[in-house]
C-alpha cells in the first residue's frame, strides 16, 4: 500500500470516529437533552413564584436537566401567558399558568385561552370561602344569602380587585342562588389580606378569599368561615361544609395554578413532562412545602386538566358577563 493510500485510509477512519463521537442532532437524542425554562407569569416574591420555583427544584431532579425561573411580568399576566404560548413548541420552555387565563380574553386583554396550550399538570387549587367576622350574626351560609338578598346594597364584600377571582367567585354564587350580584357591592383591595383586615375592622361584612389566605385571622378567632366553594371538604378546615352540603349548590370556584407548555410540542415530551409532574406533585416536599404555606395540593393530568380549564374558563365568562366586565 502506498503512503498516499494509507494516508487516506488512516484520514477515513478517523473521520469515521469523529463522526461516531459527535453528538446526535437534538431530535434524535432523548427527550430533554438540554435545560429547561420555566416561565412564570407574576413576579418574584408572590405565591405563584413560589410555587414554581419549588416544581422546578423538583423537575431537575427527575428531568435530569436544568430547570430555570423565568419570571414575565405586566399586562396584568397577559404579558407571561403571551410569551409562554408564543415560545418554539419543542417542551423546552413551559409556563405556570393561572386562573387568570380564563378571565382575560373575556376582558379584552388577550385573545388567549386555556385551549392556545398544551395542557401538562393541574398542581395547585386553592377554592373561595366565604368568611364573616367571628362575632357576625349568621351561623350557616344560607342565613347570610337570606340576609343579603334582603337588604340589597347593605353589605360589602371585598378581598381582591375589582373583576378578581375572589371577586367573581362570591358574584358567581349570588348569581346561581338566583340574586343580583349588585346586591353586594364589591370593594377593591390589593389582596386577600387587606380586604380580610376591612372586614375584621367593619369596613366590610364578607370575604370571599381561600382558607388559606383566612387562616391565621381565623386560628385567632376574629373570623369564620361558613362554606367552602368546592365539592370536598378542605384538609385545612375540615368542619367547614361545602356548598352543596350547605345549600345545595353545585357552584365551584377556585384560584388555580398548573403547568402548561406550548401548543403542538412532541407526544413524548408531554408524556415525559406530565409523568414527571405527577411525581412531583405526589412529592414528600412538594406536599410540605405547599402545607407550610397554605396552598392546596391538587393533580389533574393532561386530558383532565385541558377539561378543567375550559369549565373555569366558561363559569369564569357568564360571572363576567353577569357583573358587567367582559368587552
Amino acid at each position: 500500500m502506498s503512503n498516499r493510500s494509507r494516508r487516506s485510509l488512516i484520514a477515513g477512519v478517523l473521520a469515521a470516529l469523529a463522526l461516531a463521537a459527535a453528538p446526535l442532532p437534538a431530535a434524535a437524542q432523548a427527550y430533554p437533552s438540554r435545560p429547561i425554562t420555566l416561565i412564570v407569569p407574576w413576579g418574584a416574591g408572590g405565591g405563584t413564584d413560589a410555587t414554581a420555583r419549588i416544581i422546578a427544584s423538583l423537575l431537575e431532579k427527575e428531568l435530569a436537566q436544568p430547570v430555570t425561573v423565568v419570571n414575565r411580568t405586566g399586562g396584568s399576566g397577559v404579558v407571561g401567558h403571551a410569551a409562554i404560548a408564543s415560545a418554539a413548541p419543542d417542551g423546552y420552555t413551559l409556563g405556570l399558568a393561572t386562573v387568570e387565563i380564563g378571565m382575560m380574553h373575556w376582558q379584552g386583554l388577550t385573545e388567549l385561552t386555556g385551549a392556545s396550550y398544551t395542557p401538562i399538570g393541574l398542581v395547585n387549587a386553592d377554592p373561595a370561602g366565604i368568611q364573616v367576622r367571628a362575632d357576625a350574626p349568621y351561623k350557616t351560609v344560607s342565613e347570610l344569602l337570606a340576609a343579603i338578598k334582603a337588604n340589597p346594597g347593605k353589605f360589602k364584600a371585598s378581598g381582591t380587585g375589582q373583576g378578581g377571582i375572589w371577586h367573581l367567585a362570591i358574584a358567581g354564587l349570588l348569581r346561581d342562588q338566583k340574586i343580583d350580584p349588585a346586591a353586594l357591592p364589591w370593594v377593591p383591595s390589593n389582596g386577600a389580606a387587606p380586604g380580610l383586615q376591612d372586614m375584621v375592622a367593619g369596613g366590610v361584612e364578607v370575604a370571599p378569599v381561600s382558607l388559606p389566605e383566612a387562616r391565621s385571622l381565623i386560628d385567632a378567632g376574629k373570623v369564620k368561615s361558613l362554606a367552602i366553594m368546592n365539592d370536598k371538604r378542605s384538609a385545612l378546615y375540615p368542619n367547614v361544609p361545602t356548598l352543596k352540603e350547605a345549600i345545595g349548590s353545585d357552584w365551584t370556584m377556585a384560584a388555580w395554578r398548573g403547568i402548561v407548555a406550548p401548543k403542538g410540542i412532541p407526544a413524548d415530551a408531554r408524556d415525559k413532562l406530565s409523568a414527571a409532574v405527577r411525581k412531583v406533585a405526589a412529592s414528600k416536599e412538594y406536599t410540605d412545602f405547599m402545607a407550610s404555606r397554605g396552598f392546596g395540593v391538587i393533580y389533574a393530568g393532561p386530558e383532565d386538566f385541558g377539561r378543567f380549564m375550559a369549565k373555569s374558563d366558561t363559569d369564569l365568562g357568564a360571572t363576567m358577563k353577569a357583573v358587567g366586565l367582559v368587552k
